[in-house]
């Protein structure tokens, strides 16, 4: 059975202040090659039409948050966990199919990958929203009107405890987007409009219990 334990540190103090200052070091010569090849290569992504064109739903994202559990033949394992809500006032009843990435120092973790059945229930009866679903239960029509509105939760692994860069993208929302050509290829890639929430993780996340993970910025959207 999977259990809700307390967090407790991972690291001291001095010695994770340490590695925090080499990583941001890393992280900071990964930007800047990162930038260099897109100057080169002059990948700039389109952004989205200022007024929608095509089908766009509203979604109202709640806080993200880290909760641990004692998995079973796994130990102690933590887990990233969101909520929402969705309504759609397009003026036509659409499918619903949402994909959420997590997206830190060294990775890109879709939700739900990774995480057992029992974690989901666990936080799915945590939130005592009525209603509300997992990634799996929401998919289908989602009717017109706020009185329709689904709820969802969405888990992702918290394979990094203390990223210096945490960012949410939140796709299936619009029907908005966009082809571009790679310049250097001519690979042609298709961009979907995309909610993007970028966080700014306060240092070790053992520490930080349950309480919301801050916002470096307000959400927005872009083409991704």
């Amino acid at each position: 059975m999977t259990q809700l334990c307390p967090t407790t540190p991972h690291a001291p103090l001095r010695r994770r202040s340490a590695f925090a200052r080499w990583r941001l070091g890393k992280a900071l010569a990964i930007a800047g090659l990162t930038a260099a090849v897109g100057a080169m290569t002059g990948m700039a992504p389109p952004e989205p039409d200022p007024i929608p064109r095509r089908w766009q739903l509203d979604v109202e994202t709640g806080p993200l948050r880290i909760a641990t559990f004692n998995v079973k033949d796994q130990g102690r394992l933590a887990y990233f966990y969101m909520t929402y809500t969705v309504t759609n006032n397009s003026g036509e009843d659409l499918l619903f199919a949402p994909a959420f990435e997590v997206a830190m120092d060294r990775e890109v973790i879709r939700s739900g990958r990774n995480v057992p059945l029992d974690v989901t229930k666990s936080l799915l009866a945590s939130t005592q929203i009525p209603g509300i679903e997992d990634q799996i239960s929401i998919i289908g029509q989602i009717l017109q009107g706020r009185e329709n509105a689904k709820k969802g939760l969405v888990v992702w692994p918290a394979n990094e405890l203390a990223p210096l860069e945490l960012t949410v993208y939140a796709a299936g929302f619009s029907g908005e987007t966009a082809t571009v050509e790679r310049p250097d290829t001519k690979e042609k890639i298709v961009l979907r409009k995309t909610l993007m929430l970028r966080y700014a993780p306060p240092g070790d996340l053992t520490q930080y219990g349950q309480t919301a993970i801050p916002l470096a910025e307000p959400s927005r959207w872009i083409m991704r």
